[in-house]
């Protein structure tokens, strides 16, 4: 039972990995706990350790072990990459805890698993969601997927990430038609961010008149990274495109104001983080129709490709490098887009209702 001297906004929230990562799934859950703690709410932080979703023994006994010593019916958040790998553990606890998963994509739509490790996520997952109270998931596009693993809509709950006010780029203040354009990316150097297949689009295009700096961590995937740097080894990608590492805020923001076009050829987005960032910045965007980024973009502010097609991701991104005054149009539709951007105090509000929501059904 619950205890009586529990504090009325106290909850659990249990991260696999540093919460300092900086990858926009963790951004979420950073943003959404700093924004729970401005509104009262009481955040206990419960980290584990990095080899989730494929977690050691002695991972799942820690996480085990964590969920045990959680108060009863204290509302306790489990970031989906953990709860899909934990579903005994979570099960086991779900009578006298209120869970709520926060699924920022399915882990079995992880790019460059084996058919093998994507059914076995898929099933691990779908047993461990049964366990929630509550799911919030990241877009629409998400909410719709979990439709397959049995999860109520009545469950589901979509709280989009929201989006740091922005000063616009410099080619609000600086002639667009100006050479050589400046693409930048923003992605960590995994499979699932796409940078091969915008490699390879770059290489076709018919002309050189831009450059690209890529932001990112390039320690993640040792194999990606390998093929990238094959890749850039083409005489005209060696000389045009940078790969410069992960960047703090600061430096990060020098980069968005330097752009021209932020392009991204994701092959698989629970949301899209960082083109919201680059909207708020009033940049064009060239990405994938995947997570919410066609929602964000629309046909005001960007052009997008079916994610995996190299030859419609080449063919959109030569439309707006060859067309100065498409440029300008979709960046005057991109300065109207920030302003319909949600912010993160819109994110906590929405959690907060949802965490109440699991409490009061724990209690009822």
């Amino acid at each position: 039972m619950p205890s009586d001297d529990r504090p009325p906004g106290a909850v659990t929230v249990i991260v696999p990995g540093d919460l300092e990562t900086r990858t926009g799934g963790y951004g979420y859950d950073r943003r959404v706990i700093s924004g729970l703690r401005a509104v009262g709410w009481n955040v206990r932080l419960v980290r584990l350790d990095d080899t989730f979703p494929w977690p050691t023994a002695a991972a799942r006994a820690d996480a085990a072990a964590a969920l045990a010593a959680i108060p009863d019916g204290e509302v306790t958040v489990v970031d989906g990459l953990a709860l899909g790998a934990l579903p005994e553990e979570a099960i086991a606890h779900a009578s006298r805890l209120p869970i709520v998963a926060l699924v920022h994509h399915p882990l079995a739509l992880e790019t460059g698993l084996s058919t093998d490790q994507a059914a076995t996520l898929d099933a691990s997952e779908r047993r461990a969601l049964t366990a929630a109270r509550q799911v919030v998931v990241t877009s629409r596009a998400t909410a719709a997927t979990l439709s397959r693993f049995d999860v109520e809509p009545a469950r589901i709950t979509t709280i989009e990430p929201g989006t740091d006010p922005a000063p616009l780029a410099r080619i609000h203040r600086e002639q667009l038609a100006s050479a050589p354009v400046q693409l930048l990316c923003v992605a960590t150097v995994t499979p699932r961010k796409g940078y091969e297949i915008l490699l390879d689009a770059l290489t076709s295009v018919p002309f050189d008149n831009w450059t690209l700096r890529c932001a990112g961590s390039a320690d993640r995937d040792e194999v990606t990274t390998a093929h990238v740097r094959t890749r850039l080894a083409n005489p005209r990608l060696a000389t045009r495109v940078e790969l410069i590492g992960d960047l703090g805020p600061e430096a990060l923001g020098g980069e968005y104001d330097r752009a021209d076009l932020f392009v991204l050829a994701t092959l698989y987005e629970g949301y899209g983080m960082a083109v919201a960032e680059a909207l708020a910045r009033g940049l064009p965007v060239v990405s994938t129709s995947t997570g919410a980024i066609a929602d964000l973009v629309g046909t005001e502010a960007g052009v997008v490709a079916p994610p995996g097609d190299r030859d419609a991701f080449a063919e959109a991104l030569t439309r707006v490098l060859v067309d100065a005054g498409l440029r300008a149009r979709l960046a005057a539709g991109a300065r109207r887009v920030r302003d319909r951007l949600p912010t993160w105090d819109d994110a906590a509000a929405r959690m907060a209702a949802v965490l109440t929501r699991a409490r009061e059904m724990r209690r009822g």
